[in-house]
């Protein structure tokens, strides 16, 4: 297997992060098509600030919370209501489980 076969694979595999509130997080890394419509569910105002899109981005990477699947939001609402349920408990454990993917890749997105 070639390292960017194991990269890929890696990044398919769901990761399980817990929050501060002691909440098993399990979240995986969106695909382009996964991004895709997460913009759509946006809108077109809310696509463009890309504070917000960063928030949205993580909370759409939760796919349970203790093992009951948190299905895709498709609206503005449904985001930010994820948003509310995973806090800055969820969101910071989120946030750390990806970015240390992003370091153990080795940088190969390019840092």
């Amino acid at each position: 297997m070639t390292p960017t076969e194991i990269v890929l694979r890696q990044a398919e595999e769901p990761k399980r992060a817990t929050d501060s509130s002691g909440r098993i997080l399990t979240l995986r890394r969106l695909n382009a098509l996964e991004k895709l419509r997460l913009l759509k569910a946006a809108g077109p105002v809310l696509a463009d600030n890309q504070a917000w899109m960063a928030v949205a981005l993580l909370a759409a990477s939760v796919t349970a919370i203790q093992d009951v699947p948190i299905p895709m939001p498709v609206s503005e609402g449904q985001i930010e209501a994820l948003v509310a349920r995973l806090g800055d408990p969820g969101l910071d454990a989120v946030a750390e489980s990806l970015n240390e993917d992003h370091r153990s890749a080795g940088g190969l997105e390019g840092n």
